[in-house]
């Protein structure tokens, strides 16, 4: 069964039996309350919550309800955390899929920061997210995925560089420019992060390995312009039917091509495709390697490199395709990249991606 029949069979289950059944409940359903309810089924976080009940002293608020709560802030787009609350204590039928029957019931807003951190902490998005994928398309054989970053806008000072901490090898010591002298040993470069990665880092060691404080991140948008923001770079692995599988959270100085190996291992552990789609920016004889070794079949739109013949002959090239109406099969696989480019705008747009409010990359990868 394709994936897309999935979908729709457990959407028109959900329609046919749960949805009656809640509005009997809890109150007519809009769409955005149908949504966060697919949500909450698919990934219901109470199983990755510890149990609080029967401990010593007070008890702690429903962290299940809060989590609801901030899944609901998501999907509803709203900005902020009073904004959140205010709309709990407004929507009757949103506060009781969340958990709450009165609005007595729901907390303060430092309970609500103080939970946030706790999540945060213990990464509760992201384990639920790996194992949603893993458990719904664990057994699939998918065809594509789709590799891209994008900006993300952040409301804090940006480090400066000798105050980011990388594990990178120490550099080694300066020398005099010009020739060596006779019998003087050149120390050799320390190995750049993508020849370590390649190497045969762990999965962990790369990912420690990366940049993740607030800084400014340089890009040239679609029209050619320079662009410059404070923040982060998110790194999303987009598959068949605009899904993302695997993200991984960056300093937004960080370029694509450093996050492509540990993209490429989180996604191989959580589902089998054949092909990976990048574009140029990934153009590095590391990750075609690395995407081979995986066993999938790396598309990867050539970088020329301020090589003004390379790249005037692949514009020749590509004028006398297209005047005799040949289309290779590489080109017609390298279009679905374009889920990347809607999944970030979708994230972005319509669940929270431009209003990160927080501080620091833990909390705004929970976000």
């Amino acid at each position: 069964m394709s994936l897309r029949e999935t979908l729709s069979g457990y959407w028109a289950k959900l329609q046919g039996e749960l949805f009656p059944f809640l509005e009997d409940e809890v109150g007519p359903l809009t769409p955005m309350h149908r949504q966060l309810v697919l949500v909450l089924d698919m990934a219901p976080p109470e199983s990755f919550l510890p149990h609080l009940h029967g401990l010593v002293g007070r008890p702690m608020a429903e962290r299940a309800a809060l989590a609801r709560a901030f899944m609901a802030k998501g999907v509803f787009n709203l900005p902020t955390t009073t904004s959140l609350i205010e709309r709990i204590h407004m929507d009757k039928t949103l506060r009781r899929l969340c958990g709450w029957e009165r609005r007595s019931q729901v907390p303060s807003e430092a309970t609500f920061s103080r939970a946030f951190a706790e999540f945060a902490a213990g990464d509760l998005a992201s384990r639920m997210h790996e194992t949603l994928i893993k458990d719904t398309f664990g057994d699939q054989v998918m065809g594509h995925v789709a590799r891209d970053a994008t900006a993300i806008h952040g409301r804090e000072k940006p480090c400066k560089i000798k105050d980011m901490a990388t594990s990178m090898p120490e550099p080694a010591v300066k020398r005099k420019r010009g020739r060596p002298k006779k019998g003087e040993e050149v120390p050799a470069k320390p190995p750049r992060r993508l020849e370590r990665q390649a190497a045969g880092m762990s999965l962990p060691d790369m990912l420690a390995d990366l940049p993740r404080t607030c800084d400014v991140g340089v890009k040239r948008n679609a029209s050619g312009y320079q662009e410059t923001w404070i923040g982060y770079k998110l790194h999303i692995d987009t598959a068949d039917g605009d899904i993302p599988v695997s993200c991984v959270l960056t300093s937004a100085s960080v370029h694509d091509s450093q996050v492509a190996i540990p993209l490429a291992v989180m996604t191989a552990g959580r589902i089998t495709h054949c092909y990976d789609l990048m574009d140029s920016a990934y153009d590095a004889p590391e990750i075609h390697q690395h995407s081979r070794s995986l066993g999938h079949v790396p598309i990867i739109d050539v970088n020329t490199r301020r090589n003004t013949a390379l790249k005037a002959e692949r514009n020749q090239e590509q004028k006398r395709q297209t005047l005799v109406g040949h289309v290779t099969p590489e080109s017609i696989r390298y279009n679905q990249r374009g889920a990347a480019e809607r999944v970030n705008a979708n994230l972005k747009d319509n669940h929270g991606g431009n209003t990160v409010r927080v501080r620091g990359p833990q909390r705004s990868c929970a976000t």
